[in-house]
C-alpha cells in the first residue's frame, strides 16, 4: 500500500521547499476561486437578459482578440520585466474590472455592451497575466521539482474551479449575481496580499526590449521545434472541436437539472483532479508526446458520448471523464514547456502557450453555440467530439517528432538539465 501510495499520490514538497512557491500556489487558488464564480455568473446573467445561445457564444468572441494580442506581447514582457510585479499588476486590475461588473449588475436591467466591454478588459489582463505565471514557476523551483510543482498548480487551479462553480450556483440560485461578483472581488484582495509575499523575480541579463522584433524571435523558436508546435496545434485542436461550456446553461435546461449548472462547470476538473491526485507515475513517465496525444483523442471520445445520453448524471459523468483525459495532456504539455524552454525564452513562449490553451476554448464555444443553433445542441456536443479525434490523430501522425518526443533522450531537455544544474549548483 505505501509503495502504491508512493508511486501515484502528488508529491506536495515543492509546498514546503519553496516559501516563495507556497504564497504564489495560495494567491492562484484564491484567484482562481473567485474567477470561477464570476465566470457561472456571467453567462447565467446574459442567458437571463437575451435567452440566445448565440448570446452567450459571443463572450469567447469578445474576449478572442484581446487574449491573442495581449498574450503575445504579455510574453514579450515576461521576459523583459520583474514578472512577480506583473502578475501582481494584473490582479489589482481584475480587482477593478470585477467592481465594474458588480455595479453594472446592481442595475435594474444591466447594460450587455457593458458586460461585453468588461469580458474584453479581462481578457486583456489574463493575457498579461499568465505569460508570467507560466514563466515564473522555473525560477521558483528546482529542475527535479518542476513536475512536482506543475502538478500543484494545476491542482491548486482544479480546486478553484470545483469550488468556485458549486458555490457561484449556489449563490445565484439562493442570491444573485451581484453577490457572486462581490465575492470576486474580496478573492482578489487576497490573492494581492499573498503575492506581495513573492520575491520579485527580475529578468535575466539576455533578456531583450519589449519590442515586435523580440516576439517574432519568440514565434520563430517555437515553429522551429516540431516537438512545441505538436504541444500547440493538438491542443487547440481539441479545444475547437470539443469546447461546449457555452451550452452548459441550456445543457442543463434541456435535461430538467436547472440545480445542477454549477456541476456542468465543475465536472471536467472533478475527474482532472482524480489525475493530478495520483500524478506521481508522471515522474518517471518518458514518452510526453505519446501521452499528450492519447489523451487529447480520450477527451473527444468522452465530449462525443456526453452529447449522446439524457440521464444527467451520465453526462457529468462523461464530462468528468473528459476533464481526467484533458489534465493528462496538461501535466504533459507543462513538463515538455518548463523542462525544454531557455528562461530568456520562457515568457514569449508562455505567452504562444496561452493562445494554444485559451484561444482553443473560446473559438471552440463560438463554434459549438452556432453548431448548436443551427442544428441541435446534442448534434453540437457530439459532431465536436468526433471532429476532436479525427484532427488530433491526424495531426500526430503528421508530426512524428513530437508523437516520439521522450523526455530523456530530447536534445532540448537534456541541454536545459544540465543548464539549470549548473546553476543550482
Amino acid at each position: 500500500m505505501k509503495s502504491f501510495a508512493k508511486q501515484f499520490a502528488i508529491d506536495i514538497s515543492p509546498l514546503k521547499r519553496y516559501p516563495d512557491f507556497r504564497n504564489l500556489w495560495a494567491a492562484g487558488l484564491i484567484s482562481f476561486f473567485g474567477t470561477m464564480i464570476t465566470m457561472v455568473a456571467l453567462p447565467y446573467q446574459i442567458k437571463e437578459l437575451t435567452n440566445s445561445y448565440v448570446a452567450v457564444g459571443a463572450i469567447g468572441a469578445v474576449e478572442l482578440i484581446p487574449l491573442i494580442v495581449f498574450g503575445l506581447y504579455g510574453g514579450v514582457l515576461a521576459d523583459r520585466y520583474d514578472r512577480k510585479k506583473l502578475i501582481w499588476f494584473s490582479e489589482a486590475s481584475a480587482l477593478i474590472l470585477v467592481g465594474g461588473l458588480l455595479l453594472n449588475s446592481l442595475n435594474d436591467s444591466p447594460n450587455l455592451l457593458v458586460i461585453y466591454i468588461i469580458a474584453a478588459l479581462f481578457s486583456a489582463v489574463d493575457g498579461i497575466q499568465r505569460p508570467s505565471a507560466g514563466a515564473i514557476l522555473p525560477r521558483l523551483v528546482s529542475h527535479e521539482d518542476l513536475p512536482a510543482a506543475n502538478a500543484l498548480m494545476s491542482l491548486r487551479w482544479q480546486l478553484g474551479v470545483i469550488l468556485g462553480p458549486a458555490v457561484g450556483g449556489l449563490i445565484i440560485a439562493t442570491y444573485s449575481t451581484s453577490f457572486g461578483f462581490l465575492i470576486d472581488a474580496i478573492t482578489y484582495l487576497i490573492s494581492l496580499y499573498f503575492l506581495a509575499k513573492v520575491k520579485n523575480i527580475p529578468a535575466t541579463e539576455k533578456s531583450e526590449k519589449p519590442a515586435i522584433s523580440a516576439l517574432f524571435e519568440g514565434v520563430r523558436y517555437a515553429f522551429g521545434r516540431k516537438d512545441l508546435l505538436g504541444t500547440y496545434l493538438i491542443d487547440l485542436a481539441a479545444m475547437f472541436f470539443a469546447m461546449p461550456n457555452a451550452l452548459f446553461p441550456f445543457w442543463a435546461d434541456q435535461l430538467d437539472a436547472k440545480w445542477s449548472l454549477g456541476l456542468f462547470y465543475a465536472a471536467g476538473t472533478v475527474g482532472s483532479v482524480l489525475v493530478t491526485l495520483t500524478s506521481g507515475w508522471t515522474r518517471t513517465y518518458r514518452w510526453h508526446g505519446r501521452a499528450v496525444t492519447w489523451a487529447a483523442i480520450g477527451w473527444g471520445v468522452a465530449i462525443a458520448i456526453s452529447g449522446m445520453l439524457h440521464s444527467v448524471w451520465a453526462v457529468l459523468f462523461f464530462l468528468a471523464a473528459a476533464g481526467a483525459s484533458d489534465m493528462v495532456s496538461a501535466l504533459f504539455r507543462s513538463a515538455i514547456w518548463n523542462q525544454t524552454i531557455p528562461d530568456e525564452l520562457r515568457g514569449r513562449l508562455a505567452g504562444i502557450e496561452l493562445i494554444s490553451y485559451s484561444v482553443g476554448p473560446l473559438m471552440g464555444q463560438m463554434r459549438a453555440a452556432m453548431v448548436a443553433t443551427a442544428t441541435s445542441l446534442s448534434i453540437s456536443v457530439t459532431s465536436g467530439g468526433v471532429m476532436c479525434v479525427f484532427f488530433v490523430a491526424l495531426l500526430a501522425s503528421l508530426l512524428p517528432t513530437f508523437r516520439k518526443y521522450d523526455v530523456e533522450t530530447n536534445e532540448f531537455a537534456i541541454t536545459e538539465r544540465q543548464k539549470r544544474k549548473n546553476l543550482e549548483n
